[in-house]
């Protein structure tokens, strides 16, 4: 692309803006008011900011998409980003992780339960927090009080269609599948739940005081302390949430803490005047990010998740767009949201409080924040400097042939990104083109199949793409002759990157890289030898893995047809009688004997075969695992 030409079709409308390197890969997405003056700011030489020199050296072409509106651009960048995760866009780490508290009012008598992603549904959603231990006690604590179904039976489609399950006889569930509750009684119950989870406690537990009083006027004392036990309980939770704080508004109060790459950003939740949580978040590319656009880009990602805004935002310093992101939350809320940044007052309180709290929970992390960058980022810097080249190494895949004696020969292609296997891209490849034991021509075949498909996709610009990024470095599980066909492959389809080899000592332990056919002498205790050992074990076991699956598939598939005096009547009864495969495997000559059909000598045929193959299939993952 000549981006001089391009930067000169710019429109001027608003719209979203990809910028793409080399190996056409998505390096930074962003919105505009107006595309053509935005785009080509990055490309003034008087645009010193870290960030976009840094950026714009790496950037090879840039696409957009116009939009009709600013706002409708900032919702799209949002999902953009989401989807995509480009390295130089301040990112929201494990952004998918973090539990939630769903209650299922999208279905007849619903459901409370802990859920690891917010859907597009009917459902209302609480959270999210990172804190899995809070959310089961507060779970615990739920049906603890009120007995909910847990169940996934469909109503009205289930009713009696089966006995009751054991929740219901010891006393935890009020059996919607039975009938025993009508839908309005059990939906007030849902209701309450709901207000607990907002964080208004009050109410539930003057009405458990109130049935309290009655269960002990009425002289049924274990009911009572059952009930007294469950008001302490929520007491408990409710002290835990609460502030020193007048206000009965809904509000989060955002503050943050940056070291190096990363930042943590604190963030309390407050309902009712009460704080029901706080939670902390780690973000990543912000070291050349000032403190505004730190806070808006965690915003943008943050309430793109998040399952519930309230109607107020306090953060610690103004943001960019404030404007437009305000009428985003808005957007996505239904109702007013505000974004203050407080200087003086209750609410510059909260926020001083939740900066302290953001500053010590970034010292706690800091040691792991420092070995982890180490580790990664500080390993692939030691590895370029060892290669030389001028080499930036930011996608690195692995290639290993796993067969024995050409049995099922199979290749496994891991990926490590930043340093860390990005295990979604893994792929396993069955080798079709090779006879015989022939790791070379095996290894020639697996990167000419996993380059041709690049091209393919590139080309057909095809969505959902499997194989359209390229690494930056090529690692092969081998020595010369491995690393020759990998590199034969590359130049056949015109593809330049640069290929190592691993290679192991004479106890199978990684020993080094091999490039441009000279060993390079590395120091075994420095990081990036860790890496590389990390790497070389991890596509070894990927591939022997792979292998193992598919050879006891074959097996499986075979097991009773090899074994004479084992026809299609006895298969069936084996089957009906022990269930699987695997039972019959372990069965004894007696065991196999209680089948109608089996005889003592066809039970002696099975249980002798099984045992010699068992025999033979350990010998065969002894010499997977040299």
């Amino acid at each position: 692309m000549n981006i001089e030409e391009e930067l000169k079709k710019l429109p001027d409308k608003p719209g979203v803006y990809i910028m793409k390197d080399k190996s056409d890969q998505i390096i930074y997405i962003g919105k505009a008011i107006n595309l053509k003056n935005r785009v080509r700011s990055y490309f003034r030489e008087s645009n010193t900011q870290p960030k976009v020199v840094s950026m714009v050296k790496n950037i090879e072409e840039f696409e957009y998409i116009v939009t009709d509106s600013e706002l409708e651009a900032l919702i799209l960048e949002c999902n953009l980003i989401k989807e995509h995760r480009p390295r130089y866009n301040i990112l929201l780490k494990d952004d998918k992780s973090y539990p939630y508290i769903v209650v299922t009012v999208g279905e007849n008598f619903p459901r409370v339960m802990m859920v690891h992603r917010q859907q597009k549904d009917k459902h209302k959603y609480f959270g999210p927090y990172t804190s899995r231990g809070a959310v089961k006690e507060t779970l615990e604590l739920i049906h603890g009080i009120w007995n909910l179904r847990r169940c996934n039976k469909k109503f009205p489609r289930d009713f009696n269609k089966e006995r009751p399950c054991l929740n219901y006889h010891i006393g935890q569930c009020s059996a919607p599948c039975l009938g025993t509750i009508d839908e309005e009684a059990y939906n007030s119950t849902i209701s309450k739940i709901i207000d607990l989870l907002n964080g208004k406690h009050e109410l539930i537990i003057k009405e458990l005081e109130a049935k309290m009083i009655e269960l002990s006027e009425n002289m049924e004392f274990e009911k009572a302390a059952e009930i007294r036990d469950k008001i302490a309980a929520l007491k408990k939770l409710s002290e835990k949430q609460k502030i020193d704080y007048d206000s009965h508004a809904d509000q989060d109060v955002i503050a943050f803490a940056k070291a190096d790459d990363e930042a943590l950003f604190q963030v309390f939740f407050i309902r009712g005047g009460k704080m029901i949580g706080r939670e902390h978040f780690m973000v990543t590319g912000v070291d050349k990010l000032d403190r505004a656009e730190c806070i808006t880009g965690f915003i943008k990602q943050f309430y793109n998740e998040v399952a519930f805004i309230p109607k107020e935002i306090i953060i610690e310093d103004e943001i960019n767009d404030k404007e437009i992101i305000t009428k985003w939350l808005c957007l996505l809320k239904n109702q007013n949201v505000t974004l203050n940044v407080p200087k003086k007052g209750d609410k510059l309180k909260l926020i001083d409080l939740a900066h302290k709290n953001a500053i010590l929970t970034l010292e706690q992390f800091g040691e792991n924040i420092k070995r982890e960058k180490a580790k990664t980022l500080g390993a692939i810097k030691e590895i370029e400097v060892l290669i030389g080249e001028e080499l930036k190494i930011e996608r690195i895949e692995a290639y290993d042939v796993s067969n024995i004696q050409g049995y099922e020969s199979v290749a496994s292609m891991i990926v490590f990104e930043g340093g860390k296997p990005k295990r979604n891209d893994y792929r396993k490849f069955k080798i079709k083109g090779v006879l015989g034991p022939n790791d070379y021509a095996s290894m020639q075949e697996v990167i000419t199949r996993r380059f041709l498909r690049y091209k393919k996709e590139i080309e057909e610009n095809t969505e959902n793409a499997k194989f359209s990024l390229l690494p930056d470095l090529i690692l092969i599980d081998g020595g010369k002759g491995h690393i020759s066909a990998a590199k034969s492959a590359l130049e056949y389809l015109g593809i330049e990157i640069v290929v190592c080899g691993m290679v192991k000592d004479d106890r199978h332990r990684t020993r080094g890289l091999i490039y441009n056919d000279k060993e390079i002498i590395m120091d075994t205790h420095s990081e990036g030898f860790k890496l590389l050992t990390r790497i070389q074990d991890e596509v070894h076991r990927f591939a022997i893995e792979y292998h193992r699956k598919l050879r006891e598939k074959i097996m499986i598939k075979s097991d009773l047809d090899e074994i004479n005096g084992i026809g299609e009547k006895r298969k069936r009864e084996l089957l009906k009688h022990f269930g699987d495969i695997e039972l019959i495997k372990k069965a004894s000559i007696e065991e196999l004997t209680v089948v109608k059909s089996m005889d003592k000598k066809s039970a002696e045929a099975l249980y002798n075969f099984f045992r010699t193959k068992k025999l033979k299939s350990s010998i065969l993952d002894s010499e997977l695992d040299q």
